[in-house]
């Protein structure tokens, strides 16, 4: 790489999610969400943590816009807070939860920065979960609903639309797990919860485009590359990212063969991209998933059609590869999840593996089997403990150097022929990070989560310096600094 590979017209942003940041969670006639029931349970978020406060966004978003435009951002992805906009999923609209969007909205174009906006990334009303959520196939056609309430009153300024952030997230940690609200840890309601997922991202798109057929829109998927593990079959902890519902996770058995190791990666595959990706093209769940499942969904006439609505763009969430041991249970082949910390490499504090390379490969097979698709990658980031230095300043040289490592293969991939168009860093800020709680650091920017103070990390004065750099067609390989001058 000689020169940079970037466009002038490549997307440089970062992203949040509503329910991770914005806080005042009952203020201003917004409704109870699935995470605020789910927060306020007892035993369900580590450490006891909720998003009552989050980092405040709801009120300090004027200065969280001034930090993107310092950070040097043209774009911003967040999401929505359906029960902000429509208490209840369904009837009346909010107006100050809707004013509170389109403010934000006018302050991003002010600032010169692109907003895409997620419609749901997690949260959903409650009184819909209440309902079935996402496995009542009514919700398919609320959330169609809402999609149309949504492109009414921010399409004339939104052109570029996320329907769901990581479904299969919401499928299995939701419903098929315990992990997540309601936590049902039923099979069959995940794998039932998947299908509706798709077919309301399919009526969404549809609602979407019809409003304008310029928007562009996407569905926002979860990959963590999968590679036969080829170390011994010692006994493993299973890799949080290769947690799947109760119909999939492997729970003892034999060991495989290093054949049935190739095959287990490959099935791992298919439940984790084939399906949910693949899907939206063919039109058709892979056959080798569905034999594979014990649980199958209920699909209608004209389904898969709506299901096959051609996106506009592919949206890439990746932090990591998954290593797969292959386990048979009577007969029938399963995996298991090999951690960073078995194989002895370098991981995040959330022990997820980090291995940029997965990200160019992953990136080099969208571009062979969907050739001239727009792709964006829409998260990717590192959390970490940042102690903070006797300046104040944070110097999280390791996470400019995952940040660098990671748009290295970007390039690499554009270089390649990807029509790779935008790269979002997770996160903008650091910020409450699910059942996990209150303890781990993804963002840019440090937030104090006592005072709410801001400080941006050297991390975001990097990514400004090299955007400026890439505007410029110059060259990423300077070597991480150690201090950063802050404005």
């Amino acid at each position: 790489m000689q020169k940079k590979s970037f466009p002038k017209s490549f997307i440089w942003g970062a992203a949040t999610s509503a329910y991770q940041i914005e806080g005042a969670w009952n203020e201003d006639g917004k409704g109870e969400s699935n995470w605020d029931r789910w927060s306020h349970t007892p035993g369900k978020i580590k450490g006891g943590g909720t998003g009552d406060v989050a980092v405040d966004h709801y009120h300090h978003w004027r200065e969280d816009v001034d930090l993107m435009r310092r950070i040097g951002l043209n774009a911003y992805r967040f999401s929505i807070a359906w029960s902000r906009v429509q208490p209840d999923g369904r009837g009346a609209l909010n107006p100050k939860g809707i004013n509170f969007y389109s403010r934000l909205i006018d302050a991003l174009l002010a600032a010169g920065i692109t907003p895409f906006v997620c419609l749901c990334h997690y949260d959903i009303p409650q009184a819909l979960e209440d309902r079935g959520g996402w496995t009542n196939r009514e919700m398919t056609d609320w959330f169609a609903d809402y999609a149309a309430h949504m492109v009414r009153c921010y399409g004339d300024r939104v052109r570029h639309w996320v329907t769901i952030n990581e479904p299969i997230c919401i499928a299995d940690g939701h419903y098929g797990g315990t992990i997540e609200p309601p936590g049902l840890g039923d099979p069959q309601a995940g794998v039932q919860a998947a299908h509706h997922l798709l077919l309301g991202h399919g009526k969404a798109l549809r609602v979407i485009k019809a409003f304008n057929p310029d928007n562009q829109v996407g569905l926002v998927n979860y990959h963590h590359p999968a590679e036969p593990y080829t170390g011994s079959n010692k006994a493993v902890t299973a890799d949080g990212f290769a947690r799947m519902s109760a119909d999939t996770a492997a729970g003892g058995g034999e060991p495989g063969t290093a054949e049935d190791a190739v095959a287990a990666a490959r099935l791992f595959d298919g439940y984790l991209t084939r399906w949910w990706l693949g899907t939206l093209f063919t039109g058709q769940y892979p056959q080798d998933v569905w034999e594979h499942r014990s649980h199958h969904p209920q699909v209608k006439a004209g389904d898969m059609e709506i299901i096959a609505t051609r996106p506009d763009f592919i949206a890439v969430n990746y932090y990591t590869r998954t290593v797969v041991r292959p386990v048979r249970r009577d007969g029938k082949l399963f995996w298991s999840g090999v951690s960073a910390q078995e194989r002895g490499v370098p991981a995040t504090t959330m022990g997820w593996e980090i291995y940029p390379e997965a990200l160019y490969h992953f990136l080099l097979q969208i571009g062979k089997e969907y050739p001239g698709l727009p792709v964006y990658v829409t998260e990717n980031g590192m959390a970490c403990d940042d102690p903070v230095a006797p300046d104040g300043a944070i110097h999280d040289d390791y996470r400019i150097d995952y940040l660098r490592r990671h748009i290295e293969v970007c390039e690499r991939a554009i270089a390649a022929g990807v029509n790779l168009k935008g790269y979002f860093v997770w996160s903008l800020m650091d910020n409450f990070e699910w059942e996990a709680g209150w303890g781990q650091r993804f963002g840019m920017i440090r937030v104090d989560y006592q005072t709410l103070k801001r400080t941006v990390k050297d991390s975001g004065w990097w990514y400004r310096d090299m955007i400026a750099s890439a505007r410029k067609n110059k060259c990423i390989h300077e070597p991480a600094r150690k201090h950063i001058p802050h404005e």
